[in-house]
C-alpha cells in the first residue's frame, strides 16, 4: 500500500514540473568596481526569456543632511513578460523601464561612489548603463555621484538571462549611513 502511494506521488509531482524549464547558466558578467558592503542575494533567472530591459529603484528623494543614498534595487525586465530582481533595499520607487530597440541588454557598467571614510556618507551604486547588440546604451535615472568603471564582457553567444545583486543590510553598523545596492552580477544563458 505505502508503494502505491508514493508511485502516485511521484508521478503527480514529476507532472507538475513537467512546464518548468531549468536554465543553464553559462557565464557570469560582473564588473570590479562593485561596493564592498551587504550579501549576495540568490541568484534569479529569467523563467524562459531574456533580459531585455531594466528599471531602478531610486529613493524619492536624496537622504538629506545625513545621510543620501543611492541605487535600491534593479530589476530585470524578461522578453517572456516576468521580472527579476534578487536582493532590493528598502523604500524607493520603481523608474520606468528603459529597453533595447533591437535585442536583449549586452553588457553593463556600473557608476560607483569611492568609500567616503569614517565621516563620509557612503552611496555605492548610483547608476548603470548597459550596451544593447546595436552600440545604442542605455542608462538609469540613478545619481550622478561617483565615477563608471569599466564594462562587463558580453554574453557572446549567449543571452543575459538573470540577476544577483549585493545589498547592504539596513540592520547594523550602517544603520546611519546606508549604502543599499553594493553590486551586481548578470548571467548568460543558452
Amino acid at each position: 500500500m505505502h508503494l502505491i502511494i508514493t508511485i502516485e506521488l511521484c508521478l503527480l509531482f514529476s507532472c507538475c514540473l513537467w512546464e518548468v524549464e531549468t536554465r543553464k547558466v553559462f557565464s557570469t558578467l560582473s564588473v570590479t568596481n562593485g561596493g564592498r558592503w551587504g550579501t549576495w542575494g540568490k541568484q534569479e533567472l529569467c523563467p524562459k526569456g531574456y533580459i531585455e530591459g531594466f528599471s531602478l529603484k531610486l529613493p524619492e528623494t536624496s537622504g538629506g543632511p545625513i545621510d543620501d543614498t543611492g541605487v535600491i534595487g534593479i530589476r530585470g525586465h524578461c522578453s517572456d513578460g516576468s521580472l527579476v530582481t534578487s536582493s532590493v533595499g528598502e523604500g524607493g520607487t520603481w523608474s520606468r523601464p528603459l529597453f533595447c530597440r533591437f535585442g536583449n541588454l549586452d553588457r553593463f557598467t556600473l557608476r560607483v561612489s569611492e568609500p567616503q571614510g569614517r565621516l563620509g556618507d557612503d552611496t555605492a551604486v548610483n547608476n548603470i548603463k548597459f550596451a544593447c547588440p546595436d552600440n545604442s546604451v542605455l542608462e538609469g535615472d540613478g545619481p550622478a555621484w561617483g565615477k563608471y568603471g569599466e564594462w562587463s564582457k558580453p554574453c557572446l553567444k549567449y543571452e543575459m538571462c538573470g540577476i544577483q545583486t549585493r545589498v547592504e543590510d539596513p540592520i547594523g553598523l550602517h544603520v546611519l549611513d546606508r549604502t543599499e545596492l553594493n553590486d551586481v552580477k548578470f548571467f548568460c544563458c543558452e
